[in-house]
């Protein structure tokens, strides 16, 4: 049997080591805490930093288009919404392709981001950076191009591209379609060129 000495150590160890466990469980689930909230913030940091990248490239193009082309800053205005891929590159020589990210402005603010993809065939210069600029002037248009879940041009909807009269100011027939294409590079304007078979897809940002 156990004298009352014997049975008061045993229970001040048992006390002792149950504080130990319960410092040692609590020092793990706060490093285990303390991980899960570094891992993510992490990536919405990273996740941050490119929208970020992504939105003030957008800011710049749309500035550069507004000094460009006379009348494109009030035809954004009565645009329902405004795609914007400020750096889409293109890669190759005879086998190539074109690629770049963008986002999607409703009511000036940014309601999600995407990429751009293009598959080409013949001549062409290698890293050439060109401003791709989307304007929905349809409701339903811009609505069908939120739900898609992939986006094709002149297959899931038609895109005109912005043409500037002898006057300076854009063409009235272009004006006057659902979706109003710009596509700028250093030079200004690109016209007599085609959008037909951009695939747009929705980025996880």
């Amino acid at each position: 049997m156990f004298s009352p000495f014997d049975l008061g150590d045993i229970q001040s160890r048992e006390k002792k080591m149950n504080r130990r466990n319960f410092v040692v469980l609590s020092a793990t689930a706060l490093a285990g805490s303390i991980t899960a909230f570094t891992a993510t913030t992490g990536f919405a940091s990273e996740a941050d930093s490119k929208r970020h990248e992504i939105n003030a490239a957008a800011d710049g193009a749309l500035k550069k288009l507004y000094a460009s082309v006379r009348g494109s800053h009030e035809l954004a205005g009565k645009a329902n919404g405004i795609l914007v891929f400020p750096g889409v590159i293109a890669a190759g020589l005879v086998v190539g392709g074109e690629y770049g990210k963008g986002v999607l402005r409703v009511g000036g603010k940014p309601v999600g981001y995407y990429s751009t993809a293009t598959g080409s065939f013949g001549l062409q210069a290698g890293g050439q950076s060109k401003a791709v600029i989307l304007m929905f002037m349809a409701q339903h248009e811009l609505d069908k191009f939120r739900k898609s879940k992939g986006w094709t041009a002149g297959v899931d909807g038609s895109v005109a591209l912005a043409k500037v009269g002898a006057n300076g100011n854009i063409d009235t027939n272009t004006m006057r379609a659902p979706i109003i294409g710009f596509v700028m590079t250093n030079a200004g304007l690109m016209a007599n060129l085609s959008l037909e078979g951009t695939k747009i897809t929705r980025l996880n940002l």
